[in-house]
């Protein structure tokens, strides 16, 4: 692999301009952050630790190794919704618990007691899937008031899966360990009764499938609730609890320790030798594109998150708006496909063939998305872009191995599905805060319909043209705020946004997790693609 040789002038007018609006997208980024890392208002943070209870990303702070990293997940779940808090009442993240990568999932028990909404559910589902798909043990830290009622409707035929998917990795040998802090009422109530492992904090955690109002309601039974469902009572006679822990310490301690029996899984085929980047990661502000719209040389992005700055491209003279190339980062091979413009007919061609290549050799798959579209026009269609989509299409569908997608600019059109969009399952997909996620882009669409109104509106009275014209522009704003990044991950259309400059360690925690699969947990299926139209 050579080292590719930059040509990035960080002293151009150009490059400083683009360098100080990314830098805003991401300021902007972390500034909505915070709003998440607050845990609700102050009155209810600090009722609660007046409680001596501790907060939830405290609670995962102790339950995590002292050195570990931890790769928070769909932290702005819920944003822009009315009534939801960014992250939706829940943390979920990775990190190493006594040596072993393992989910961890943290009710925020600070706003509306934890309760349960349409966008936690979302956030739940996604992370389930995480699980599963990645081996990961999960510890559950619940505090949940259970479902937000007056929204039932919107959770309660689709809120049984998270039970559903416990028991489903527990019987592929994937366990869960539950440790209850306070309230876990109803339907919260089967999280640890679904979980193979229980810990109670003894005097704070409270079980029950409902609770003593409605028990009182119901069968006209007085009964307080320690007595109902208290963590000693489910540890000396329900069974429930398989653990009573003294203290929240205590819990996250027991936690640590049973973590502590699981399988260590070590990463296989992996370079021991770990070279950085000779460019610095912080000149990615530069290079990348703040407006979509604005082209730039995808190969410099490469170069700022490989190993040594080193790549090998396959075809690099065929099919140039689409790089393809091997690579390694933090010393795990990976297969690189990189948008460097439309995608024409024999850029999907290679990156199809590319993608046959990586599965025969099991190397996992990294798309870095910043693409319009497919070619489109006379020239295009005769050139078959409809089949050599395709045929892209069916290798991204049917590869055996797994894929990463990292949203860097536009994602618009069947573009996104040929470079493996949220519809097409990767691992795990980010996205850099100027990504733009839609159909096309705002400017295209209001200008599409401009041209199949131009007819209409000039039969029309010269007021009613206008009105036309009015609702056009006002449908082209609407695109324009839908496609943004923060658009997309409010509603879990990625698993986060992350700054352009921690691409690659976040890249590396996730490359680690697919490189930690035994042979004996990966699909027996022979390579086998759909039917390639040629």
């Amino acid at each position: 692999m050579e080292v590719f040789k930059s040509r990035l002038n960080s002293q151009s007018r150009a490059y400083q301009d683009n360098y100080h609006k990314m830098l805003e997208l991401v300021t902007s980024l972390q500034d909505t952050l915070q709003q998440a890392l607050s845990e609700g208002d102050a009155v209810y943070t600090e009722k609660h630790c007046q409680q001596g209870k501790l907060l939830a990303r405290e609670r995962i702070a102790k339950l995590l190794d002292p050195e570990s990293p931890f790769l928070e997940l769909m932290p702005l779940a819920g944003l822009g919704q009315k009534g939801v808090a960014p992250g939706a009442s829940v943390v979920g993240g990775i990190g190493l618990v006594s040596g072993r990568e393992s989910l961890i999932v943290a009710n925020v028990p600070t706003i509306k007691g934890g309760a349960i909404n349409a966008f936690t559910l979302l956030k739940m589902q996604r992370l389930a899937v995480i699980a599963r798909e990645n081996r990961l043990p999960t510890v559950f830290l619940v505090e949940s008031a259970g479902a937000d009622l007056p929204n039932q409707a919107d959770i309660y035929n689709y809120g049984g899966a998270q039970f559903r998917e416990i028991t489903r990795r527990s019987k592929l040998g994937i366990p869960s360990v539950s440790v209850v802090f306070g309230s876990s009422t109803a339907g919260g109530a089967y999280i640890p009764g679904m979980s193979d492992y229980v810990i109670m904090v003894d005097k704070q955690a409270k079980v029950y499938l409902a609770g003593p109002p409605l028990v009182k309601m119901a069968i006209n039974e007085e009964v307080d609730d320690e007595t109902l469902g208290g963590a000693k009572m489910h540890a000396t006679q329900s069974g429930v609890a398989d653990y009573l822990a003294q203290n929240e310490d205590d819990g996250l301690a027991l936690a640590r320790e049973i973590v502590g029996l699981f399988k260590v899984r070590q990463p296989k085929g992996v370079e021991q030798k770990v070279q950085e980047p000779i460019y610095e990661a912080d000149e990615i502000l530069g290079l990348v594109s703040a407006d979509v719209r604005q082209p730039f040389e995808v190969r410099e992005l490469i170069a700022r998150i490989v190993d040594g700055s080193r790549f090998s491209e396959f075809k690099p003279l065929y099919g140039g708006t689409l790089v393809t190339a091997f690579a390694q980062i933090f010393g795990m091979p990976v297969g690189i496909l990189a948008n460097n413009g439309v995608l024409q007919s024999a850029a999907a061609e290679k990156g199809a063939q590319f993608i046959q290549l990586c599965d025969q050799q099991k190397v996992p798959l990294l798309f870095l998305q910043n693409i319009t579209g497919f070619m489109v026009g006379t020239e295009a269609e005769h050139g078959g872009i409809i089949k050599n989509g395709a045929k892209l299409i069916n290798a991204v569908a049917n590869a055996r191995v797994p894929a990463i997608t990292v949203l860097v600019g536009a994602s618009y059109g069947a573009g996104n599905y040929g470079m493996c969009g949220l519809a097409y399952e990767p691992r795990f997909l980010f996205s850099y805060p100027n990504a733009r996620l839609a159909v096309m882009g705002p400017d295209q669409l209001a200008g599409v319909m401009e041209l199949l109104q131009k007819e209409k509106a000039a039969k029309m009275p010269p007021d009613k043209a206008e009105q036309l014209k009015a609702q056009t522009e006002a449908l082209r704003q609407k695109v324009e705020m839908e496609s943004t990044a923060q658009f997309a991950t409010g509603r879990v259309w990625d698993d986060g946004i992350i700054d352009p400059r921690h691409t690659r360690p976040v890249l590396g925690i996730c490359l680690n997790l697919l490189y930690c699969e035994d042979e004996d947990e990966k699909p027996k299926d022979q390579l086998a693609y759909g039917v390639f139209r040629m």
